[in-house]
């Protein structure tokens, strides 16, 4: 199976709303539960593990890395670090995409209110279903489980096509929509997909699924009981005539790593179109020009991938070519403002010659060395911090970084930097950063924001005033950040 070169499919992370609509939350004192919280924060995001035995048998680990457990007489705990047969737990769907949770060892069901929850129920009722909320990053790769194949926006039939080898470029992200238990597809375009398959600009209730997992993939229902699958030689994504998932209904989120393209000091852009070679010497911008930058966990440090799947790759006298079919050569990224500076591992910068090629032979940084990097698979910004999601304050221009929901946010490239720009609330405004540090969304001129990819999967962002947002302790989106720590790392 394809797995857009590197990982695999995202663990999937949840919270559990039960008929209260409170969140199932494991408490850091005495791994106590409850089911208090009126929103998902860090205490209320469980990750679900599969039996490697039998995958119908599922292990739910809170967020301190311990399991949610059931003894015989019904009583819940989770305080063990590695499961036991007490962790063990069966999904029973229901028709409405909730959940009831029931202990094999014991054929109990889970369920309760507050500080009363017990797996002790011989039937399920009401108190024993539970509403899956995603806790990942809503924006991903789709991959069809049964094609081996990924969705993309195909603009021009105005469908979304389960065909692509690699999720190559800003048509191949995917943007879950929640509202009120259930999820919609938004393309880079801002449409949705209707379950006949065609896009549209509304998110109504045929554009609204809800989410099953089997076998710890996804399956999509629509209003009418049908499922998602790709359809036809082109794999047009709509609901079949099936209304039970099987194979071809399935399907698995993959992280959407960061695309971007470089212009040299030359003003062309770096490209593989003449061979292996990578050079700054094209005038346009496409596939050959945009590179997946991937940043390793533990050094930090970037690797680039082509669409062709290959990396770049240090041979002889410091050039730069495309011929690694594995990771080989990692650069350091310098920032600086609306430039960036590469460095390889040969302790050297990466400079463009009077022919284009790149070869890393510079001691120093200087014009040569300075390369414009364009994210170009973000149109659509949503960010997550330590505490939650970035979403409007309710009643101010303020930002919270502490919500369960997300707002998504409109990012335009300019020079190196980029304008952040409200679709919602506050339309058409921009956000900018007050006198007294407070991040505001109701600009009318766009200010400079800088995004700098620090680690895997996460980015600080750097205002005009020189320093990084961060969340604050009371969840206000702050622009005083004087260094990055976890209060200024966003997942996007």
């Amino acid at each position: 199976m394809p797995t857009n070169g590197i990982n695999n499919a995202l663990k999937l992370q949840f919270g559990l709303i039960n008929h209260e609509s409170r969140y199932l939350t494991a408490e850091a004192f005495g791994f106590k539960v409850n089911a208090s919280a009126t929103s998902m924060k860090k205490k209320q995001i469980w990750t679900l593990e599969q039996d490697e035995q039998d995958s119908q048998v599922v292990f739910l680990r809170s967020h301190l890395g311990r399991y949610l457990a059931s003894d015989k007489d019904g009583k819940i705990t989770c305080g063990v670090e590695k499961p036991d047969s007490d962790c063990r737990f069966l999904i029973v769907p229901q028709s409405d995409g909730r959940w009831a949770l029931q202990s094999e060892s014991y054929l109990r069901y889970f369920g309760g209110s507050a500080d009363y929850l017990s797996c002790f129920a011989q039937v399920i009722g009401e108190t024993e279903l539970w509403t899956v909320h995603l806790a990942l990053h809503p924006q991903a790769s789709l991959l069809s489980v049964a094609r081996k194949r990924y969705a993309h926006l195909s603009a021009s039939d105005g469908e979304i096509s389960v065909d692509s080898n690699i999720p190559w470029g800003v048509d191949s992200l995917v943007t879950l929509v929640y509202t009120d238990g259930k999820y919609s597809l938004k393309t880079c375009d801002s449409r949705f997909l209707n379950n006949d398959g065609k896009l549209v600009k509304e998110n109504i209730h045929t554009t609204s699924f809800t989410l099953e997992l089997k076998s710890g993939k996804l399956a999509f229902k629509d209003c009418d009981g049908k499922y998602l699958s790709p359809i036809g030689p082109t794999g047009t994504l709509r609901s079949g005539r099936c209304s039970k998932p099987g194979k071809d209904e399935l399907f698995d989120l993959e992280e959407s790593h960061p695309q971007v393209v470089f212009q040299a000091a030359n003003k062309r852009f770096v490209s593989v179109k003449q061979g292996v070679s990578i050079s700054a010497n094209q005038d346009v911008e496409t596939d050959m020009e945009t590179f997946q930058m991937e940043i390793d966990k533990e050094s930090k440090k970037c690797m680039f991938r082509t669409n062709g799947g290959s990396y770049w790759t240090l041979v002889s006298h410091g050039e730069i070519q495309s011929t690694a079919t594995e990771v080989n050569t990692m650069f350091d990224i310098e920032w600086r403002g609306q430039r960036v500076t590469l460095k390889a591992s040969n302790g050297k910068y990466v400079c463009t010659k009077k022919n284009g090629q790149l070869s890393a032979v510079s001691d120093n940084a200087g014009d040569d060395e300075l390369f414009l990097m364009k994210l170009i698979n973000r149109p659509m910004l949503i960010l997550r911090g330590e505490n939650g999601f970035v979403c409007h304050h309710k009643n101010s221009n303020t930002l919270d970084a502490n919500r369960s929901v997300y707002d998504i946010f409109s990012l335009i490239f300019n020079d190196g930097a980029y304008h952040i720009k409200s679709q919602y609330f506050c339309v058409g405004k921009f956000w900018y950063i007050s006198s007294s540090g407070l991040v505001c969304s109701d600009g009318e001129k766009a200010e400079d924001f800088f995004l700098e990819f620090l680690e895997h999967g996460r980015i600080g962002i750097k205002g005009s005033n020189g320093m990084y947002l961060r969340g604050d302790q009371g969840g206000t989106l702050k622009g005083d950040g004087t260094t990055v720590d976890a209060s200024a790392l966003w997942e996007y």
